[in-house]
């Protein structure tokens, strides 16, 4: 009876105990729970720190260069042509330079990029970068350039940012060509060449091939655009022949003022090529940026004043084409030197350009329409050469090679010869090659006597480039 009596009055006292062993427990495993939802999200909050972020500020400059650089092409290089050929073919020459853009920039985004800025297996990595990124397959749309490299802008700007290059060197060949050559025929040249020649280049220089691991330095197309360009429109201008009447017949420029705002145009888009080349809004985009008025101005100068020692005036056409051999000169330096390099490269890149207008044309006979060969070939030959000789030995400006890995300048030199070389067989051969094809495709090249007579503005497209 005791033990009856007693056990009912642990009772309470023994369920109590139980309560609070099992508020306890469930104590124990809240406290548990709360810490672990504490670790993840601190891990969480680790890996979003790790991330790489979006850069708004060099996102926005590569926007704005992209844009610079796509206004040289159907709107600067077209009037600076266009201005330069006679007035019945004023509209064909527009014609053929905004054709170029559009299609080449649509066989970059196909296969282009792909050969350009790619990753082939083993040896043939030296020459093209495959096709593993044709139609810009495997390419993300919120991928970025390259966060190792600190590009933290969207990828997709820098394919459309490379297209805009690989426009303006196809259509840079048209100068050679106007008056004379098929519009078919060029749109087809156009489109193969761009990932046939074009592309192959810009990844041998630039996307990692042999060039790029030899350490040649070009910081925005000396070789790959200007170079290759102006040397593809030689080639071309000799496989198609002179145009009729040439040199006997006087060809005048249908309208300097328009050649003139083109000048102005592709001098004002050269920034967005130039600094733009240097991937960020960055002190290295101010480097490009200065080097690039004054080379492009002293050349100017330069050209003026050997106009007015031989010719006794100064013309506005001898000072738009001044301004633009500069520019190409300093293309291929421009992050690399600072003020007295630049004034060097402008003032030898008018005098080789001027040369090649004004004498060695002349003296070969060739008929390279608007001197597409004269400047952007010869004055893009001495920046690229020009550029191992001026470079700055700094090397925080420097990309990897003789100069940066081992302050080697004669060695940094020897390589950029050797790019020089290379690229010029390549273009060569890689666009008699094209050429070929493209006549083949369209059944010839070459417009017949009586379009030609006529002009090609009304014979091939049926307008008029000035209803005056």
């Amino acid at each position: 009876m005791k033990k009856f009596i007693w056990s009912l009055s642990l009772a309470p006292i023994m369920a109590f105990a139980d309560e609070a062993v099992a508020a306890a427990t469930d104590a124990v495993a809240t406290t548990t729970d709360a810490v672990a939802a504490t670790a993840t999200a601190a891990a969480d909050t680790v890996a979003a720190a790790a991330a790489p972020v979006l850069s708004s500020g060099d996102t926005a400059w590569m926007m704005i260069s992209t844009a610079l650089v796509l206004l040289m092409t159907p709107a600067g290089l077209a009037l600076f042509y266009s201005g330069m050929t006679r007035s019945k073919n004023v509209l064909n020459t527009y014609a053929m330079v905004f054709g170029a853009f559009v299609i080449a920039f649509i066989a970059w985004i196909v296969a282009g990029f792909s050969v350009g800025f790619g990753t082939a297996d083993g040896s043939m990595n030296q020459v093209i970068g495959g096709f593993s990124n044709v139609m810009l397959n495997g390419i993300k749309w919120d991928d970025l350039q390259d966060p190792k490299l600190g590009l933290l802008f969207p990828k997709f700007v820098f394919v459309a940012f490379q297209g805009t290059f690989a426009a303006i060197t196809i259509a840079i060949v048209a100068g050679s060509v106007i008056e004379r050559m098929k519009f078919s025929t060029w749109m087809v040249f156009a489109a193969i060449w761009t990932v046939v020649v074009y592309a192959p280049i810009a990844h041998m220089v630039w996307g990692g091939g042999y060039l790029f691991n030899l350490g040649a330095l070009d910081f925005a197309g000396g070789t790959v655009v200007h170079m290759n360009g102006g040397l593809a429109g030689l080639v071309l201008a000799v496989l198609l022949g002179k145009r009729a009447g040439y040199p006997k017949v006087a060809m005048k420029p249908a309208s300097v003022i328009l050649t003139a705002l083109g000048a102005s145009l592709l001098w004002f888009g050269w920034y967005g090529f130039n600094a733009g080349s240097a991937f960020g809004a960055n002190a290295i985009a101010g480097v490009a940026f200065l080097s690039t008025t004054i080379a492009a101005s002293i050349a100017t100068i330069t050209w003026i004043s050997l106009e007015y020692m031989v010719f006794k005036k100064a013309t506005l056409l001898g000072a738009a084409t001044g301004a633009i051999a500069g520019l190409v000169a300093i293309t291929p330096a421009a992050g690399f030197v600072l003020v007295q390099g630049a004034f060097i490269i402008g003032i030898t890149g008018a005098l080789v350009a001027f040369f090649g207008v004004m004498v060695l044309k002349k003296k070969l006979g060739y008929d390279d329409s608007l001197d597409a060969f004269g400047v952007h070939f010869l004055a893009g030959l001495w920046g690229a050469i020009a550029t191992g000789i001026f470079a700055v030995n700094d090397k925080a400006l420097l990309w990897a090679g003789p100069l940066k890995d081992a302050g080697d300048r004669m060695g940094q030199i020897m390589v950029q010869l050797e790019s020089v070389a290379i690229v010029g067989t390549f273009t060569l051969i890689g666009t008699v090659v094209v050429y070929y094809i493209a006549m083949a495709i369209t059944g010839g090249s070459r417009v017949n006597d009586e379009e030609e007579s006529m002009g090609l503005d009304e014979s091939v497209h049926g307008e008029r480039g000035f209803n005056l």
